[in-house]
């Protein structure tokens, strides 16, 4: 497994060959908001019900695959 300093190192090496000023700077705003705290955004009574019961439904088995879902999306929308 690669270390987290290994990453780092690489990825200094490869900064330090960038020469597009734009692309450094697009990287920079990147960086700088990474380091931001994410916003907690509260949620409404109703919003905490379905969360409960998708998890629910999840303990419960209650769940397709995406492909599935993909397949009877496709038969739904070919039925309007």
């Amino acid at each position: 497994m690669t270390s987290a300093t290994d990453i780092r190192n690489r990825v200094i090496d490869q900064v330090m060959a960038i020469k597009d000023t734009d692309y450094l700077r697009a990287l920079s705003d990147m960086i700088d908001h990474s380091h931001v705290q994410e916003e907690v955004v509260p949620l409404t009574e109703e919003q905490k019900i379905m969360l409960v019961m998708s998890e629910e439904d999840i303990k419960a088995g209650k769940t397709i695959d995406q492909h599935t879902l993909n397949e009877r999306e496709l038969q739904w929308l070919k039925g309007k």
